[in-house]
């Protein structure tokens, strides 16, 4: 199983149609070229981490998993730029507050963070794998969370509640090299959506790189 599992992610790396889709589903698309940015020390794209914060909010719809939700990469981006009108129609459907877990994928030009809203225990935390300060990110989306209550429950959020905090580099595993960002933030927000610690180091990089292809292709998480 794991020989032929070999060769998927193989055959998925090699040569090929840069547009051919490998994978669809939540109303995205991801081609080969998405895929080839897995390999080696390439950085992740917006598909990439999109598809796969999609595949955690799925599997977390299963029995014993915290409730999850997921913004894409495009959110926090036009949140700063145009304020609470810009994304009020982001959560149609969708009630944030009956969530347990609220992953925030945060893109920084070139670095990839991540912020996790816990509901249940009133945090926002940032996650960062060469340890950089998220504080201000934290305020700028307690400040969203805060206008959602009111637009959406009538309900006023009180900051002394809420503890916002920035992961120390002790706190959480952390990149040895210039490009792994993306792979971090995305097993942050599995380990933390299955309330496990994070036990992974730099070394698990190279075969969650070869996992995520496998899971993304067949729409499921090992």
């Amino acid at each position: 199983l794991f020989q032929a599992m070999e060769r998927e992610v193989t055959a998925a790396f090699g040569k090929g149609k840069p547009d051919e889709i490998m994978s669809s589903a939540f109303k995205l698309k991801v081609t080969r070229e998405d895929i080839h940015t897995l390999r080696n020390l390439h950085w992740l794209n917006d598909e990439i981490i999109n598809f796969y914060m999609n595949l955690l909010v799925e599997r977390n719809k299963k029995e014993g998993y915290p409730a999850a939700y997921a913004f894409s990469t495009f959110f926090y981006p036009k949140l700063i730029s145009g304020g609470y009108k810009a994304v009020r129609r982001w959560t149609r459907g969708v009630d944030l507050f009956k969530q347990d877990l609220i992953l925030v994928p945060i893109h920084l030009r070139v670095h990839w963070a991540l912020v996790v809203i816990d509901i249940r225990r009133k945090t926002i935390t940032y996650f960062d794998s060469v340890a950089q300060k998220g504080d201000k990110i934290c305020e700028t989306l307690f400040q969203y969370l805060q206008e959602e209550s009111q637009e959406k429950r009538n309900l006023e959020l009180s900051f002394s509640e809420w503890i916002l905090h920035s992961m120390e580099s002790h706190e959480i595993p952390q990149q040895l090299n210039g490009s792994d960002c993306g792979v971090f933030i995305c097993k942050y927000a599995d380990y933390v959506s299955r309330d496990k610690p994070m036990t992974f180091t730099q070394n698990h990089m190279p075969y969650f790189r070869r996992k995520m292809v496998w899971e993304i292709i067949h729409q499921q998480l090992l």
